[in-house]
């Protein structure tokens, strides 16, 4: 038997059975597919929200926390299982924002630095932007990870860490709950017991909580997005524009996203959001008109209202802890995330007031 069961091995719940087992503590961590393969893998890595101070303080909170650690997680994971996360400190440009003047007040109040920048200093980071843009918002702080080389790396962290089990292929029957408390888990052909659960299911967590009859609004919310093969360089740093953004790797690959579609589970791409992506790509940088779209594919968020994460233990259910509804910020929000949890779990004085992100009162 273990000490946790982690049901979900997306980024959240690797890096929770990670806190967890630094602690001493003996992990199993079961997914129904393979690590870090449904929303972990599929977006794109803004070490930020878009349009930050649009979203309230509890997310802004966990934000703030995750974008330092990341930078000593992401050379964590590299010493240790020589796998590099390629997280870039390149900034991020926000052209034609609306609310500008809200923007700076908020970097104010936060003390995130940011401030409005004039062509000329946007173009000469950024010259193969389209033409005609007179200012932007610039935040030089933010970075972006390339989630599915963090998740090989966190999952070679799970491979060779001793008192982690990782369960792959392995879908979640059941929750077992004897006596008002949560004791395993049924698989299709087994049962795992631990002495406490944590649900870390991304989208499938509002599914598995409402088979104990606790509604949970975590809807899947679908994100298609695209990749084009372009040369080193010709987009240096991530730009958002008009609700959507590019994203450059350190091969000179781009992504762009993403679409926002409450169709259910359905992770099917379509040819008008392929249509839309492109004119989306072309619309912030004219040069991708001729280079190779090279993938295009869809995920789930976990959405929730407002994009505040449900985070601690479910009212009525001993021993049974969620990790979920991290929406659109999955990949900002999970170091900060995870280290909440595992301080709620292992009774250390929480990093960050637990009280925004808890169940009671909110399901």
């Amino acid at each position: 038997m273990s000490d946790y069961l982690i049901i979900g091995a997306g980024v959240i719940g690797m890096l929770t059975a990670r806190e967890l087992a630094q602690s001493g503590a003996d992990v199993s961590l079961v997914d129904m597919n393979n690590c870090a393969q449904e929303s972990s893998w599929a977006g794109g890595g803004i070490v930020s929200p878009l349009y930050p101070w649009r979203y309230s303080e509890p997310v802004t909170a966990l934000a703030s926390w995750s974008q330092t650690s990341y930078i000593h997680l992401a050379q964590l994971l590299l010493e240790e299982t020589g796998i590099d996360p390629e997280l870039r400190l390149k900034g991020m440009f926000m052209v034609g924002v609306d609310d500008e003047e809200e923007a700076l007040a908020w970097g104010r109040k936060f003390h995130r630095p940011m401030e409005r920048v004039n062509a000329d200093f946007l173009y000469q980071k950024e010259p193969n932007l389209v033409a005609g843009c007179e200012s932007a918002l610039w935040m030089p702080e933010v970075a972006s990870i390339r989630n599915p080389r963090l998740g090989r790396s966190l999952r070679r962290s799970m491979e060779i860490t001793p008192n982690i089990r990782l369960v792959e292929q392995s879908k979640v029957d059941n929750l077992i709950v004897e006596n008002g408390r949560a004791v395993g888990v049924k698989l299709s052909d087994a049962e795992l017991r631990a002495e406490k659960l944590i649900i870390a299911a991304g989208a499938w967590s509002g599914e598995l909580l409402g088979s104990l009859g606790i509604e949970l609004p975590v809807e899947p919310v679908k994100g298609q997005m695209m990749l084009f093969k372009a040369p080193p360089g010709l987009i240096s740093r991530v730009v958002l524009m008009g609700g959507r953004y590019l994203i450059p790797r350190n091969d000179g690959r781009i992504l762009v996203g993403s679409t926002l579609e409450r169709v259910g589970f359905d992770k099917q791409i379509t040819d008008d959001a392929k249509e839309s992506l492109r004119k989306t790509a072309l619309d912030i940088c004219p040069a991708l008109k001729d280079i190779e779209l090279e993938h295009h594919w869809a995920g789930l968020r976990p959405g929730s209202p407002e994009g505040v994460p449900y985070i601690g233990a479910v009212p009525g259910i001993e021993n049974l802890y969620l990790n979920a509804g991290q929406y659109r910020n999955g990949l900002v929000l999970a170091p900060a995330s995870t280290r909440l949890l595992a301080d709620l779990l292992l009774e250390r004085t929480p990093v960050i007031d637990p009280q925004p992100y808890q169940l009671q009162g909110r399901v």
